[in-house]
């Protein structure tokens, strides 16, 4: 079977940080999967916050719904160590848009440089929850994913 491979864009639109804590330890002594996609869900909420939303909408805006993920895994990430999560809005479509997330854990004992853990994808659809229905790409939305890639580049 080919594997996934996932490039993200080479700008960030924003970063968190976030410590992974003894319940994200599987039994293989490292992060755990199910852990990992709670905390880019973690991650998402505060992207979205960033931009005064909500992923359940608010204000007459859409919340968004998710049709898809996938994670491509670089290497393990322990207890205590800090996650450094960079994420990036891209290829926006009709009713959507494509959230990248780049992971990278910094050893709090090292003192080395990051090391990538993770490279995440997810594909974000907004959804009117009253109507129950797809809803339109918001012109906020819409203008922020298509500026110039000069003015996204950190």
């Amino acid at each position: 079977m080919a594997r996934i491979k996932l490039e993200p864009p080479h700008w960030v639109d924003f970063a968190t940080e976030l410590t992974i804590r003894v319940t994200d330890i599987n039994y293989g002594g490292h992060l755990g999967h199910q852990e990992l996609i709670g905390l880019l869900h973690e991650a998402r909420v505060q992207y979205f916050a960033h931009y005064d939303q909500t992923e359940t909408g608010r204000d007459g805006e859409p919340g968004i719904i998710m049709n898809d993920l996938a994670i491509n895994y670089r290497s393990e990430a322990f207890l205590g160590e800090t996650l450094q999560i960079s994420m990036a809005g891209a290829e926006p479509w009709r009713a959507g848009f494509d959230l990248y997330y780049t992971v990278n854990a910094i050893s709090p004992d090292t003192g080395t440089a990051p090391r990538r853990v993770a490279v995440a994808k997810t594909g974000l659809t907004f959804f009117d929850y009253n109507a129950r229905k797809l809803a339109s790409l918001p012109a906020a939305w819409a203008a922020r994913l298509t500026r110039p890639l000069q003015d996204q580049a950190v």
